[in-house]
């Protein structure tokens, strides 16, 4: 997942910017509508870094186990300015897990490695979203009834939101700019001078990626994608439930 730990102040500005404004129009709707979607940002970014943390290490990287990320626990995975802002700014991130190439096995080139760890994250995602696309359907089918009482009205909206998260944070990572999942997963199809050029470069990027998300058009191009994969999700699970 995504570092936004370099350069954090200026980012920090403008997130605070951000949670400030949605703080002052919040409505009772939109906290409910916070506090169900919870779930799926917790699950979304365990998996997530849990995904990329188990990578490193069937890879030979032993770095993820020494460090704690081994394993399912939100509190090893979740940073609580980033699920914060995730929350109100609508981007955010996990903690970061950090790796040592070096010690990737002989067999895969450092740049292999970390574009094999860089897009299991997103991989993850969206092995959620089908796993909790499944549920839903096998509510819609088999607790129909259940689904018109508060509690099952409440457990399908965070199956739902669970869903739509897990796809969204899948391609928004592989969006191919610094500092998401995508330039990494890109970077090793190519050349070594296009490598070096990227890093020279590096901090434009940076600043292109915030300026497409804080305009609202990184929104604009990720949204129909991720309208379509879900339609598609949709589609296909529920054509195997006769749906």
């Amino acid at each position: 997942m995504f570092n936004f730990y370099d350069n954090r102040n200026i980012l920090y500005v403008i997130l605070a910017i951000l949670v400030i404004s949605s703080l002052a129009t919040m409505t009772q709707d939109y906290l409910l509508g916070v506090l169900l979607t919870l779930p799926g940002v917790i699950i979304a970014i365990t998996f997530h870094e849990f995904a990329h943390a188990y990578a490193a290490y069937r890879l030979g990287d032993d770095t993820p186990r020494m460090q704690g990320r081994l394993n399912l626990n939100p509190l090893s995975h979740i940073d609580p300015t980033g699920i914060i802002l995730l929350i109100f700014a609508h981007i955010g991130w996990g903690k970061p897990v950090q790796i040592n190439p070096n010690n990737f096995d002989r067999k895969y080139s450092a740049s292999a490695g970390e574009a094999i760890v860089s897009i299991a994250g997103p991989v993850m995602n969206f092995l959620i979203a089908i796993v909790f696309t499944i549920i839903y359907f096998i509510l819609m089918k088999f607790a129909t009834a259940f689904l018109f009482t508060t509690a099952g009205s409440v457990i399908l909206t965070i199956v739902i939101s669970t869903i739509v998260v897990n796809i969204g944070l899948g391609v928004f990572n592989l969006i191919p700019l610094p500092p998401l999942d995508g330039s990494k997963i890109f970077r090793n199809f190519m050349s070594y001078n296009v490598k070096m050029w990227l890093d020279k470069y590096q901090q434009v990027f940076y600043i292109i990626f915030l300026v497409l998300w804080i305009t609202g058009l990184l929104g604009v191009i990720v949204s129909p994608v991720i309208n379509v994969i879900q339609a598609g999700l949709f589609k296909v699970i529920g054509l195997l439930f006769g749906m």
